[in-house]
Formats: C-alpha cells, sequence, structure tokens
C-alpha cells in the first residue's frame, strides 16, 4: 500500500486488513467481483456534495469466504454521486 492510499484510509477510517465479513460489520456496502472484495463507505461531506467513496480489497489467502482475509489495493481519490458510481470506480481498480 502506499503512503497517499494510507493517509487517505486513515482519514476515512479504512482498514488495511479485514475480511468482507468484518466490512459488513463496520457499514461498508461489499459484494465480490472476481477475486476481488469491493466495499463503499459514506462519509458526509455537506448538504447535496458527492460523499460516497470505494476500496477495493483483493484476497492474501486460499480461503475467498466471508472469513478470508483481505489486503487494501486501491482507494479512491474523489467522492461520489451515489454507491453505484463508487461501485463503478471500484470494479476498474
Amino acid at each position: 500500500m502506499t503512503k497517499e492510499i494510507e493517509k487517505r484510509a486513515n482519514e476515512l477510517r479504512v482498514p488495511a486488513e479485514s475480511t468482507s465479513e468484518e466490512l459488513e460489520c463496520r457499514g461498508f456496502k461489499v459484494i465480490t467481483f472476481g477475486n476481488k472484495i469491493l466495499a463503499v463507505g459514506y462519509y458526509y461531506m455537506g448538504l447535496h456534495k458527492p460523499s460516497y467513496y470505494a476500496a477495493a480489497y483483493t484476497f492474501t489467502t486460499d480461503n475467498h469466504t466471508c472469513e478470508g482475509s483481505l489486503s487494501l489495493k486501491a482507494l479512491s481519490e474523489d467522492f461520489f454521486e451515489d454507491d453505484g458510481h463508487a461501485f463503478a470506480w471500484a470494479m476498474n481498480a
């Protein structure tokens, strides 16, 4: 993980290591997309302002269940108007 991603992850409280189960318990919307886990969070940026962000995780072991270990690989720099646009960004990350 780069220093920029690490700094942004700390600001948004996005864990660097997790599981999809833990991400869901923290309030992220989570989907599996191929060999990645995509997560979308919400950070209020003001009335009528884009407030959704996206993260892409990869599995660190062969366990690809909800309890499989994940590592953060990408985190959006921008905020999005809705969770769909955030997921679209994460699919290409």
